[in-house]
């Protein structure tokens, strides 16, 4: 009985308006992590010089 290793169940991905998490692949010792994925928080406009007077 101690043989058998504990299935886990797969978790859905986690939406936010500012990250994803999905669950990792499982470690060869059975710990089971999650991943971050941030969505841009701000927009970086194109700069343009200003107009000489």
């Amino acid at each position: 009985m101690s043989d058998q290793k504990p299935s886990t169940t797969p978790v859905p991905d986690g939406h936010t308006a500012y990250y994803t998490t999905r669950q990792m692949a499982p470690s060869e010792k059975g710990f089971v992590g999650f991943e971050t994925v941030w969505k841009p928080l701000q927009k970086e406009a194109e700069y343009k010089t200003p107009k000489k007077p």
